[in-house]
Protein backbone atom coordinates (compact mmCIF):
# COMPACT_ATOMS: atom_id res chain seq x y z
CA UNK A 1 0.00 0.00 0.00
CA UNK A 2 1.36 3.41 -0.96
CA UNK A 3 1.40 5.89 1.92
CA UNK A 4 2.71 8.91 -0.03
CA UNK A 5 0.26 11.77 0.74
CA UNK A 6 -2.44 9.20 1.49
CA UNK A 7 -5.25 9.73 3.98
CA UNK A 8 -3.58 7.12 6.16
CA UNK A 9 -0.33 9.07 6.25
CA UNK A 10 -2.13 12.35 6.88
CA UNK A 11 -4.22 10.74 9.62
CA UNK A 12 -1.02 9.63 11.32
CA UNK A 13 0.99 12.84 11.15
CA UNK A 14 -1.51 15.71 11.00
CA UNK A 15 -2.69 15.23 14.64
CA UNK A 16 0.96 15.35 15.77
CA UNK A 17 1.53 18.59 13.86
CA UNK A 18 -1.71 19.95 15.35
CA UNK A 19 -0.48 19.02 18.84
CA UNK A 20 2.66 21.13 18.56
CA UNK A 21 1.01 23.99 16.68
CA UNK A 22 -1.87 24.30 19.14
CA UNK A 23 0.27 23.92 22.24
CA UNK A 24 2.80 26.27 20.66
CA UNK A 25 0.08 28.88 20.35
CA UNK A 26 -0.29 28.82 24.14
CA UNK A 27 3.46 29.29 24.51
CA UNK A 28 3.38 32.33 22.22
CA UNK A 29 0.46 33.82 24.15
CA UNK A 30 1.99 33.08 27.56
CA UNK A 31 2.82 36.65 28.55
CA UNK A 32 1.95 38.62 31.65
CA UNK A 33 -1.54 39.25 30.27
CA UNK A 34 -2.25 35.53 30.56
CA UNK A 35 -1.72 35.66 34.33
CA UNK A 36 -5.32 36.86 34.64
CA UNK A 37 -6.54 33.57 33.17
CA UNK A 38 -4.17 31.06 34.77
CA UNK A 39 -5.56 28.34 37.05
CA UNK A 40 -2.29 28.38 39.00
CA UNK A 41 0.33 31.05 39.56
CA UNK A 42 3.71 30.85 37.87
CA UNK A 43 5.26 30.34 41.29
CA UNK A 44 3.08 27.27 41.85
CA UNK A 45 4.18 25.84 38.51
CA UNK A 46 7.85 26.31 39.37
CA UNK A 47 7.47 24.69 42.81
CA UNK A 48 4.98 21.90 42.22
CA UNK A 49 6.13 20.53 38.85
CA UNK A 50 9.15 18.32 39.45
CA UNK A 51 10.21 17.71 35.83
CA UNK A 52 11.81 20.15 33.43
CA UNK A 53 10.00 21.27 30.30
CA UNK A 54 12.74 19.77 28.13
CA UNK A 55 12.13 16.39 29.79
CA UNK A 56 8.44 16.79 29.02
CA UNK A 57 9.14 17.55 25.35
CA UNK A 58 11.32 14.44 25.06
CA UNK A 59 8.67 12.30 26.77
CA UNK A 60 5.93 13.50 24.43
CA UNK A 61 8.08 12.86 21.35
CA UNK A 62 8.71 9.29 22.52
CA UNK A 63 4.98 8.70 22.92
CA UNK A 64 4.29 10.15 19.50
CA UNK A 65 6.89 7.82 17.98
CA UNK A 66 4.94 4.85 19.41
CA UNK A 67 1.75 6.44 18.12
CA UNK A 68 3.16 6.67 14.59
CA UNK A 69 4.33 3.04 14.62
CA UNK A 70 0.96 1.69 15.80
CA UNK A 71 -1.02 3.88 13.42
CA UNK A 72 0.94 2.90 10.33
CA UNK A 73 0.80 -0.77 11.36
CA UNK A 74 -2.98 -0.57 11.81
CA UNK A 75 -3.51 1.05 8.42
CA UNK A 76 -1.29 -1.56 6.78
CA UNK A 77 -3.30 -4.40 8.33
CA UNK A 78 -6.73 -3.05 7.37
CA UNK A 79 -5.77 -1.89 3.86
CA UNK A 80 -7.20 -3.77 0.87
CA UNK A 81 -4.02 -3.41 -1.26
CA UNK A 82 -6.06 -2.11 -4.20
CA UNK A 83 -4.84 1.44 -3.83
CA UNK A 84 -8.38 2.80 -4.03
CA UNK A 85 -9.51 5.52 -1.66
CA UNK A 86 -12.48 4.53 0.47
CA UNK A 87 -15.53 6.62 -0.42
CA UNK A 88 -16.63 9.17 2.14
CA UNK A 89 -20.10 8.60 3.65
CA UNK A 90 -22.72 11.31 3.99
CA UNK A 91 -22.24 14.19 6.42
CA UNK A 92 -24.85 12.72 8.76
CA UNK A 93 -23.04 9.39 8.88
CA UNK A 94 -19.71 11.13 9.57
CA UNK A 95 -21.28 13.08 12.45
CA UNK A 96 -22.62 9.83 13.91
CA UNK A 97 -19.20 8.23 13.49
CA UNK A 98 -17.63 11.17 15.34
CA UNK A 99 -20.08 10.72 18.22
CA UNK A 100 -19.52 6.95 18.38
CA UNK A 101 -15.75 7.45 18.34
CA UNK A 102 -16.00 10.05 21.11
CA UNK A 103 -18.02 7.70 23.33
CA UNK A 104 -15.69 4.76 22.64
CA UNK A 105 -12.59 6.85 23.40
CA UNK A 106 -14.12 8.28 26.58
CA UNK A 107 -15.22 4.84 27.77
CA UNK A 108 -11.83 3.23 27.15
CA UNK A 109 -9.86 6.07 28.68
CA UNK A 110 -12.10 6.35 31.75
CA UNK A 111 -11.71 2.73 32.80
CA UNK A 112 -8.00 2.43 31.94
CA UNK A 113 -7.29 5.78 33.61
CA UNK A 114 -9.25 4.87 36.74
CA UNK A 115 -7.59 1.45 36.96
CA UNK A 116 -4.17 3.09 36.83
CA UNK A 117 -5.14 5.09 39.91
CA UNK A 118 -6.64 2.14 41.78
CA UNK A 119 -3.73 -0.23 41.09
CA UNK A 120 -0.88 0.94 43.33
CA UNK A 121 1.81 -0.71 41.19
CA UNK A 122 0.58 0.87 37.96
CA UNK A 123 0.17 4.25 39.58
CA UNK A 124 3.63 4.24 41.14
CA UNK A 125 5.51 2.91 38.12
CA UNK A 126 3.40 4.16 35.21
CA UNK A 127 0.69 6.78 35.72
CA UNK A 128 2.47 8.88 38.34
CA UNK A 129 4.74 10.17 35.56
CA UNK A 130 1.82 12.17 34.14
CA UNK A 131 0.99 13.52 37.59
CA UNK A 132 4.44 14.95 38.09
CA UNK A 133 2.82 17.89 36.30
CA UNK A 134 0.65 19.01 39.20
CA UNK A 135 0.21 22.29 37.35
CA UNK A 136 -0.67 21.19 33.80
CA UNK A 137 0.37 23.10 30.71
CA UNK A 138 -0.48 22.66 27.05
CA UNK A 139 2.46 20.74 25.58
CA UNK A 140 2.55 18.44 28.62
CA UNK A 141 -0.83 16.95 27.72
CA UNK A 142 0.73 13.75 26.38
CA UNK A 143 3.56 13.52 28.88
CA UNK A 144 3.04 9.92 29.96
CA UNK A 145 4.93 6.72 30.60
CA UNK A 146 5.28 4.96 27.20
CA UNK A 147 3.12 2.05 28.43
CA UNK A 148 0.36 4.44 29.47
CA UNK A 149 0.60 6.29 26.18
CA UNK A 150 0.26 2.99 24.33
CA UNK A 151 -2.67 1.69 26.37
CA UNK A 152 -4.59 4.87 27.05
CA UNK A 153 -4.12 7.00 23.96
CA UNK A 154 -2.88 4.85 21.09
CA UNK A 155 -5.02 1.76 21.71
CA UNK A 156 -7.97 3.96 22.67
CA UNK A 157 -7.61 5.85 19.42
CA UNK A 158 -7.38 2.63 17.38
CA UNK A 159 -10.54 1.27 19.02
CA UNK A 160 -12.39 4.53 18.37
CA UNK A 161 -11.40 4.37 14.71
CA UNK A 162 -12.34 0.72 14.22
CA UNK A 163 -15.61 0.66 16.19
CA UNK A 164 -16.94 3.85 14.62
CA UNK A 165 -16.19 2.58 11.12
CA UNK A 166 -14.83 5.94 10.01
CA UNK A 167 -12.62 6.27 6.96
CA UNK A 168 -8.98 7.33 7.24
CA UNK A 169 -9.98 10.73 5.85
CA UNK A 170 -12.57 11.23 8.59
CA UNK A 171 -9.94 10.04 11.05
CA UNK A 172 -7.72 12.99 10.11
CA UNK A 173 -10.37 15.37 11.42
CA UNK A 174 -11.42 13.27 14.40
CA UNK A 175 -7.93 12.73 15.80
CA UNK A 176 -6.97 16.35 15.14
CA UNK A 177 -10.04 17.44 17.09
CA UNK A 178 -9.31 14.98 19.91
CA UNK A 179 -5.75 16.34 20.03
CA UNK A 180 -6.95 19.94 20.29
CA UNK A 181 -9.37 18.93 23.05
CA UNK A 182 -6.67 17.10 25.04
CA UNK A 183 -4.21 19.98 24.76
CA UNK A 184 -6.91 22.47 25.75
CA UNK A 185 -7.84 20.41 28.82
CA UNK A 186 -4.23 20.59 30.00
CA UNK A 187 -3.51 24.21 29.07
CA UNK A 188 -3.85 25.45 32.66
CA UNK A 189 -5.86 28.47 31.54
CA UNK A 190 -9.50 29.55 31.71
CA UNK A 191 -9.83 31.74 28.64
CA UNK A 192 -12.94 33.82 27.97
CA UNK A 193 -14.80 32.88 24.83
CA UNK A 194 -13.31 29.38 24.62
CA UNK A 195 -15.84 27.63 22.41
CA UNK A 196 -14.85 24.20 23.73
CA UNK A 197 -16.12 25.25 27.17
CA UNK A 198 -19.51 25.98 25.61
CA UNK A 199 -19.96 22.42 24.36
CA UNK A 200 -17.98 20.41 26.93
CA UNK A 201 -18.11 20.53 30.73
CA UNK A 202 -14.97 18.38 30.67
CA UNK A 203 -12.52 21.24 30.37
CA UNK A 204 -9.28 22.72 31.71
CA UNK A 205 -10.74 23.46 35.17
CA UNK A 206 -12.43 20.06 35.41
CA UNK A 207 -9.21 18.22 34.60
CA UNK A 208 -7.14 20.53 36.79
CA UNK A 209 -9.15 19.28 39.79
CA UNK A 210 -8.00 15.74 38.96
CA UNK A 211 -4.35 16.81 38.90
CA UNK A 212 -4.56 18.09 42.48
CA UNK A 213 -4.08 15.79 45.48
CA UNK A 214 -7.67 16.25 46.66
CA UNK A 215 -9.03 15.30 43.23
CA UNK A 216 -6.81 12.34 42.37
CA UNK A 217 -9.66 9.87 42.94
CA UNK A 218 -12.16 11.93 40.97
CA UNK A 219 -12.74 13.37 37.49
CA UNK A 220 -11.14 10.50 35.57
CA UNK A 221 -13.18 11.22 32.44
CA UNK A 222 -11.31 12.43 29.39
CA UNK A 223 -11.22 13.94 26.86
CA UNK A 224 -14.81 14.77 25.91
CA UNK A 225 -17.65 14.03 28.35
CA UNK A 226 -18.11 13.60 32.11
CA UNK A 227 -20.77 10.88 31.91
CA UNK A 228 -18.75 8.03 33.40
CA UNK A 229 -17.69 10.12 36.39
CA UNK A 230 -21.33 10.99 37.05
CA UNK A 231 -22.61 7.43 36.50
CA UNK A 232 -19.95 5.77 38.67
CA UNK A 233 -19.71 8.32 41.46
CA UNK A 234 -16.28 9.78 40.69
CA UNK A 235 -17.54 13.24 39.72
CA UNK A 236 -16.14 16.08 41.83
CA UNK A 237 -18.00 19.37 41.34
CA UNK A 238 -16.04 22.60 41.59
CA UNK A 239 -16.48 26.35 41.56
CA UNK A 240 -14.27 28.69 39.62
CA UNK A 241 -13.06 31.40 41.97
CA UNK A 242 -11.07 34.55 41.21
CA UNK A 243 -7.73 34.76 43.05
CA UNK A 244 -6.72 38.03 44.68
CA UNK A 245 -3.36 37.95 42.93
CA UNK A 246 -5.06 37.41 39.57
CA UNK A 247 -6.26 34.40 37.67
CA UNK A 248 -8.65 31.67 38.71
CA UNK A 249 -8.77 28.66 41.00
CA UNK A 250 -10.94 25.57 40.60
CA UNK A 251 -12.13 24.87 44.14
CA UNK A 252 -13.89 21.59 44.95
CA UNK A 253 -17.46 21.76 46.22
CA UNK A 254 -18.98 19.26 48.68
CA UNK A 255 -20.00 16.02 47.00
CA UNK A 256 -23.68 15.27 47.49
CA UNK A 257 -24.34 11.87 49.00
CA UNK A 258 -27.48 10.02 48.00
Amino acid sequence: MAFMMSDELLGTFVPIVVYWLYSGLYIVLDGKAMDNYRLHTRAEEDVKNIVSKMTVVKGVLIQQAFQIAVSLSLFTIISDDSGTVKAQPSLLVMVLQFLVAMVVMDTWQYFIHRFMHLNKFLYKHVHSKHHTLVVPYAFGALYNHPLEGLLLDTVGGALSFLVSGMTPRTGIFFFSFATIKTVDDHCGLWLPGNILHVFFSNNSAYHDVHHQLYGSKYNFSQPFFVMWDKILGTYMPYSLETRKEGGFEARPRPIKKD
